[in-house]
């Protein structure tokens, strides 16, 4: 649904050591155009039954909020100019994603979708890519030109251009992580992992009693084979974690590639040498926008922006004089592969 194949991906290496003396479960299935799975311990009288019922339905719920492929969800309507009532899921997504516009200088934007559809990235097929439609579209791309607006029957979006569309392709999935995670919590468990679409959110220990560890494959072009070719195995917890990247979401157009990452400050897609961005926050949310708003940037930005955001952690694959080079934080914490 939201990015099938946007990021570097990462596998997760599902060698946790699974104890059967502890009563953890793996529950897994298909959602947003991909695949998601849960691994947690389940505290007394919460079946395994209830809580995979319960996913499915927070994650259906999210699919009629948030996709631009499900031709009725909100997203879609209002896309296509309807004034619906907006729901809880919305509304929040929405205002996270307008607080990491602003962080990022308007990096991060989903309001950004009609340069998405331009390109061929979006929800449309590729249009005619020229300078004049690209200024065209420029001139009404930015979170500033949308609001919230409360009325009697709820909360409606307020566009200060109807062309205005959104895609949220660049958070949702970290977003639908949260939101799973924090089911969970409710339901009182204390240790888990979820991933949807290779983006994922963890608590808590594994099955062995260690970190939650991921495989991140090595951002080389056209690499499908998912934990053939490992970059770094990371070890994590009570953290969201996310990779975005360009080796998998290209076309190469007379001799010339281009990148799904789009910079809104342009319009046009990136060419900078920053190969992937691993980044590690407190939710998946923020980690999902902040690897895509390094993407955006570069290496050398991203780097600066992670000497002004102590709390966020990240690994960055580069190429630098024909080489693939990484730089990684301090606290970032990796296994031997």
């Amino acid at each position: 649904m939201y990015r099938t194949v946007t990021l570097l991906l990462t596998t997760l290496l599902l060698l946790c050591g699974c104890d059967d003396s502890r009563p953890y479960v793996r529950i897994e299935g298909f959602a947003q155009g991909s695949t998601y799975h849960v691994i947690c311990s389940l505290p007394p009288r919460v079946t395994e039954r209830t809580v995979r019922s319960d996913i499915d339905g927070l994650l259906n719920e999210i699919d009629f909020t948030l996709s631009g492929y499900n031709k009725g969800s909100l997203l879609s309507r209002l896309n296509a100019g309807e004034d619906p009532c907006l729901n809880d899921l919305f509304v929040e997504c929405f205002n996270r994603s307008k607080e990491i516009w602003a962080e990022s200088g308007g990096a991060f934007d989903p309001s950004a979708a009609p340069l998405f559809d331009l390109w061929g990235f979006g929800f449309a097929n590729k249009g005619t890519v020229t300078q004049a439609a690209i200024d065209s579209i420029r001139s009404f791309v930015g979170f500033n030109l949308l609001s919230l607006e409360e009325r009697g029957d709820g909360v409606h979006l307020v566009k200060a251009d109807p062309r205005i569309k959104l895609n949220f392709n660049a958070i949702a999935q970290g977003y639908s992580c949260d939101v799973v995670a924090r089911y969970l919590a409710a339901k009182g468990c204390d240790n888990y992992l979820v991933e949807i679409g290779r983006e994922i959110v963890c608590k808590g220990t594994n099955a062995a009693g260690g970190p939650w560890r991921v495989g991140l494959d090595r951002p080389v072009d056209g690499n499908f084979d998912e934990g053939s070719d490992l970059q770094a195995i990371l070890e994590v917890t009570d953290c969201g974690i996310v990779t975005s990247g360009n080796y998998r979401n290209f076309y190469v157009e007379n001799g010339q590639k281009f990148a799904h990452t789009i910079d809104p400050s342009t319009g046009r897609p990136v060419t900078h040498g920053l190969l992937s961005a691993t980044v590690i926050a407190d939710d998946a949310t923020a980690a999902d926008a902040y690897a895509t708003w390094m993407m955006v940037v570069g290496y050398e930005r991203a780097r600066q922006i992670l000497a002004a955001m102590p709390g966020i952690e990240a690994l960055l694959v580069y190429e630098e004089g024909g080489e693939m080079k990484t730089f990684q934080t301090e606290k970032i914490k990796t296994a031997e592969i």
